[in-house]
């Protein structure tokens, strides 16, 4: 119908037998394309672009024939559309989506090709639901695990986030549906979102915090990008001069888009001059209403217009903005190839199970108590709110309307059935009881009114004798947990449930608790407990997955992809009282100074000699692996050098499983300091019992250098200047700290 209707545009503007004009022509090069279309669009049009006509769509320039840009929020799945002016549901039928996984899952998984299967799924869906841009995926490092948003990014390791952005971009854009990858950068709070400063070392930066996102420009070539809310250098990061014109245009040849997080633009001047080249959400703040059709009243609308046509900006740098909306224009809903999708089909489910099933942890299992062996047994007991509640509503932008998702209650209790064995269920504890968000609601209460003690008590006493006692439990998508907008207040499990889990402890030896978070929380009771699985937020197939896992029908494979610190004040941005920041009432900004530098994450464990709960790379098998000797391989190469290590890997257990080779190259010798050891490659393989494969990773040049702040460049071993080579030993192939089995 869309392209039916924009053919009735095209014909009544240039008349039915007129010549095809040069930006209709799909065989012409897109930028032969984009110069046409840039030479017959009036001031008017060229202003209409690059701002919102409703609270996701851009106008397109319809006497051109050239259809109007819908953006819908990601990156788990298509959001349900809104009223054009408001945030309230449309009130649609057929607006439910399949959830993938949360990228702290898909992370997880180690696995590029589930990311690529990812992208390609939810690629599919937006296409079918005729949008045009989904707002992600996310790649901001997980400084702190009291940031309410991390459940939405790819961990704290900027080498694991930018193999795992890359293929989930192709994927998506493959469809022609364009990836907005976000927030660039450095959105690690989210309490103060619109006035944190951030104040960090240029190596941090670029080492740390950027490389995610240049790999997904350079590599991935996402043809969208979304600046943050917070500010860098005291410019808001969707307006910003440093982070925009020089480092994403300039350093990284950009020819994207720039879009502004919703209500993230604050400056006509600043929008002109300093990048941002599709301008969102102005007068809503991005969450509340200020002005019904306000959108000509946006910063780069009339304002920008009327500063033109004063002589205070010339179309220069407007020329620049249009180009790249009819570049994206081109690339995606003026394509003549595009398909038409797929929503809710089965074969997304099946990826969104695969994928949950590849990123699932196994954290702890003592005495082999998973998987649970049911044959035989009379009764299981599951415990807690987050067996019974959907998740897959709420969190802030993320949540989605879902044609089912199946809850961890049901899924086990299928198992069980099918078995013959009772399962059993006690509340436990009470949470957040409220399962609606921006109009979508569930339709299932979980409303609770007895007291904490009875609930206890009630699940205490069916502890006692059950086969296996399984505690649902950790955090949730409410304000001030797992949520947009919000931090945490605290790093211990809210809703009293480490009273809870001492109690049971007391009562059943084969306890097992699976944490459904996108953060890492303190367990005082971890040595009391048999088992610990990191479940997160897994979307539409959460219970089947999760049941796959606990039964052994799935092999657990995932690895942590940020430290699991035991305590708060061991996460060094909080050993340091760097988070939150120093609040300047007199300019409306806090301060906050990343005194960590690179010594985040595992980095910052090695650095500190601390010992994490868990290991960053850490994860447990029902099989066992055993690597042997590594040999190293080093080539020289016309533009670059490699070196290739290999590792003979045997699984030397019972089943079939996966392990993830992780390589880690450290610098014992070098000018400026550089962590312990950093993670430079990685691969699944999957193994047979007592099937042996070599794993080979390569790195070059790339892996073996640092960012000089003295010279602002990258360097490493190939540079003239320095007399020794970075690579001082061999590799690490293990992860960084802690036990993997």
């Amino acid at each position: 119908m869309r392209k039916f209707l924009t053919s009735l545009l095209i014909m009544a503007a240039l008349g039915a037998h007129a010549q095809q004009p040069a930006y209709l022509n799909a065989s012409l090069p897109i930028e032969q394309r984009v110069e046409d279309a840039l030479s017959r669009m009036t001031l008017n049009e060229k202003i209409a672009v690059i701002h919102a006509q409703s609270k996701f769509s851009s106008a397109g320039v319809p006497r051109l024939g050239i259809p109007e840009f819908w953006t819908d929020d990601g990156p788990h799945g298509v959001r349900p559309d809104v009223l054009w002016d408001e945030w309230e549901q449309a009130g649609q039928t057929n607006d439910s989506c399949v959830a993938f996984p949360a990228l702290t899952c898909l992370a997880a998984s180690f696995n590029p090709q589930m990311a690529r299967l990812y992208g390609v799924s939810l690629g599919e869906e937006a296409l079918y639901r005729g949008k045009n841009m989904i707002l992600g995926p996310g790649v901001n490092i997980n400084r702190t695990p009291l940031c309410g948003r991390n459940f939405e990014y790819m961990g704290e390791d900027p080498y694991l986030a930018s193999r795992m952005v890359v293929p989930y971009i192709q994927g998506l854009q493959s469809n022609g549906v364009a990836a907005c990858v976000k927030h660039y950068a450095l959105n690690n709070d989210e309490n103060y979102r619109h006035q944190v400063n951030v104040i960090v070392s240029d190596r941090a930066l670029h080492e740390i915090y950027l490389p995610a996102f240049k790999a997904a420009v350079t590599e991935g070539h996402t043809w969208g990008i979304m600046g943050a809310y917070n500010l860098y250098k005291g410019q808001h990061n969707c307006h910003n001069d440093i982070m925009l014109n020089q480092i994403l245009k300039r350093d990284w040849a950009f020819d994207g888009v720039v879009v502004s997080d919703w209500g993230g633009c604050h400056d006509t001047d600043e929008a002109v001059k300093n990048g941002l080249d599709l301008e969102f959400g102005t007068w809503t703040d991005g969450l509340t209403m200020g002005k019904t059709n306000a959108y000509d009243l946006y910063y780069m609308a009339d304002a920008y217009k009327k500063g033109i046509r004063e002589g205070k900006y010339t179309e220069k740098e407007l020329n620049d903005k249009v180009r790249r909306v009819l570049r994206l224009f081109f690339r995606t809903n003026m394509r003549n190839d595009l398909g038409h999708g797929f929503l809710c089909s089965e074969s997304h489910y099946e990826a969104a199970r695969k994928i949950a099933c590849d990123g699932i942890v196994l954290l702890q299992n003592k005495n082999n108590v998973l998987p649970m062996r049911l044959d035989g047994k009379r009764r299981i007991l599951v415990v807690g709110e987050n067996a019974i509640k959907m998740m897959t509503v709420g969190g802030g932008s993320s949540s989605l309307k879902v044609q089912h998702e199946i809850l961890p209650l049901d899924a086990l209790q299928q198992c069980c059935e099918a078995v013959g064995v009772t399962c059993d269920y006690a509340r436990g504890y009470v949470g957040d009881t409220v399962q609606s968000y921006n109009g979508v609601n569930v339709g299932r209460s979980i409303a609770e009114k007895r007291s904490a003690d009875v609930l206890i008590e009630e699940a205490v006493a069916k502890a006692r004798g059950a086969d296996y006692v399984v505690v649902f439990g950790g955090l949730n998508k409410s304000d001030f947990q797992d949520c947009e907008g919000h931090d945490r207040k605290e790093y211990g499990l809210p809703y009293g449930q480490d009273a809870l889990m001492e109690r049971l402890a007391a009562v059943n030896p084969n306890l097992i608790f699976v944490n459904i978070s996108g953060n890492a929380v303190a367990m005082p009771w971890k040595d009391k407990v048999a088992a610990i699985v990191q479940g997160w937020f897994i979307g539409s197939e959460a219970g089947n997955a999760l049941a796959d896992i606990l039964t052994g029908k799935a092999n657990p494979s995932g690895k942590l992809p940020f430290t699991w610190f035991a305590q708060l004040n061991d996460v060094p941005a909080h050993r340091l009282n760097a988070f939150p920041g120093i609040w300047r009432e007199q300019h409306d900004i806090i301060d906050e100074e990343y005194k960590e530098g690179l010594f985040m994450g595992y980095r910052g464990a090695d650095q500190f000699k601390t010992k994490p709960l868990f290991a960053f790379g850490h994860g447990l098998s029902y099989t066992t692996f055993e690597m042997g000797a590594v040999t190293a391989d080093r080539k020289k190469m016309t533009a670059n050098e490699s070196i290739t290590f290999t590792v003979p890997v045997t699984n030397t257990g019972n089943c079939a499983g996966a392990e993830v080779v992780q390589l880690y190259i450290s610098d014992l010798k070098s000018s400026l300091p550089r962590p312990r050891k950093e993670l430079k490659g990685f691969e699944k393989v999957w193994l047979q019992p007592g099937e042996t494969r070599n794993v080979s990773i390569t790195i070059g040049r790339d892996a073996l250098s640092y960012y000089d702040d003295r010279s602002q460049a990258w360097v490493g071993w190939w540079n003239p200047v320095l007399s020794r080579p970075l690579l001082a030993m061999p590799p690490t192939i293990s992860p960084p700290s802690g036990n993997l089995r």
